[in-house]
């Protein structure tokens, strides 16, 4: 039977979890409220897009029911509220159900979050985890498409069904209330939102959250995979101001970066970088300070196997120029320069521009994107109304 800290406290001398917040404030960060953690890098899938290049290789090992759990402790011990269990496929890993039971019995998260593409679900496993603490447990399930002919384009023939299948199933044992689905917005799929609306409405599902592309990992491979084009976002945003059902649903439902760029425009943002409140911990055990930034020169080894507390503490040395980093781009960057939506944008994301170009100092793979919206709120701004 499991129990907290002993195990922990048999195999390493951990540091004060105070300790290590009181220096993650002194370094100028904010202390980690999420963590990302990667349960094996094996996936029964062979996505086009996959940022990680995951694989259903028989020669990829899962990580360690022990190793995991140590990082599960050790993540609640230095006061993260919320928890997200991932792959690869998080349910390839021989022991999944019995790490998010223990998760959820024992530890204090105030979220844990359940990553799946929701192609192996059946009904005995369905009904364990509606058994589970439901004002904990969330799902998010992958969906790229409101119909087999696109989804399986990005995931291979036979995933849409086997995704709806594992929907249909939630949905009966009352688990959609609990589950979200995530879309990555691509240029061939981004015209199903929509519909995919429509389904989530008719599903009962509790909401859907759009991701853009990243043009990284195996995405860079192929010219299959592309961002949406500027004409689309604005077609998108014409389509909430011209249709009031679609308005309604998405208010109902959707968080989508197009509309909400749109409708947040005119707020500044100080500072867009979260930098190590929501950190990524591969199946190798590296510790990358978000989930975005997969930068080498910023990965902390060996988390499998050290106190989690010792390398974050080591780590902020490293992990403390981050914030001025992000700061500089919105004056070093040259298309920011008098960009409209430079108080907003602040620069954009220091993971992307990495992931995309492999510089931290480019402008964001979404620039195009977000200058198309605002300048559609300039025009509103010198009008006074919605014009495309």
């Amino acid at each position: 039977m499991f129990e907290p800290r002993k195990f922990i406290e048999d195999l390493f001398p951990t540091r004060h979890a105070k300790e290590v917040r009181e220096q993650i404030v002194e370094a100028g960060l904010k202390p980690p409220e999420m963590l990302t953690l990667m349960i094996t890098a094996e996936c029964n899938q062979h996505c086009g897009h996959c940022l990680l290049g995951c694989t259903s290789s028989q020669a990829v090992q899962p990580v360690p029911k022990q190793v995991l759990m140590k990082l599960i402790e050790e993540f609640s011990g230095l006061g993260g509220r919320r928890l997200v269990l991932t792959g690869g496929e998080a349910l390839t890993h021989p022991h999944w159900f019995e790490i998010l039971h223990t998760t959820l019995t024992h530890f204090s998260y105030r979220e844990v979050c359940l990553q799946t593409n929701a192609t192996l679900l059946k009904a005995d496993i369905v009904s364990a985890l509606a058994s589970l603490p439901e004002n904990k447990l969330s799902l998010q399930i992958s969906l790229d498409g409101a119909s087999a002919e696109i989804h399986d384009s990005v995931r291979g023939k036979g995933s849409f069904d086997a995704t709806m299948k594992g929907l249909r199933l939630l949905s009966r044992y009352g688990l959609c209330r609990q589950t979200r689905i995530a879309f990555t917005e691509m240029r061939h799929n981004f015209h199903e939102l929509p519909r995919l609306l429509e389904l989530v409405d008719s599903l009962g599902i509790a909401s859907l959250v759009s991701n853009t592309l990243v043009k990284g990992g195996r995405a860079a491979q192929t010219d299959r995979m592309a961002l949406p084009l500027p004409e689309q976002y604005r077609e998108l945003i014409a389509l909430y101001h011209r249709d009031p059902r679609f308005r309604r649903l998405y208010g109902q439902y959707a968080n989508i970066a197009a509309i909400e760029w749109y409708k947040g425009q005119h707020i500044s943002a100080s500072d867009n970088c979260t930098c190590i409140q929501n950190l990524f911990i591969s199946a190798d055990g590296s510790i990358y300070p978000c989930t975005m930034m997969h930068n080498p020169h910023y990965a902390i080894q060996n988390a499998h196997n050290q106190p989690l507390e010792t390398l974050i503490a080591h780590a902020l040395c490293l992990w403390g120029e981050l914030p001025a980093l992000s700061r500089l781009r919105q004056t070093e960057i040259e298309r920011c320069t008098g960009c409209p939506g430079q108080a907003h944008c602040t620069g954009g994301c220091l993971g992307r521009a990495f992931a995309a170009y492999g510089e931290l100092m480019r402008e964001e793979d979404r620039c195009s994107l977000r200058r198309a919206v605002y300048g559609i709120c300039m025009k509103k701004q010198e009008t006074g109304r919605y014009e495309k």
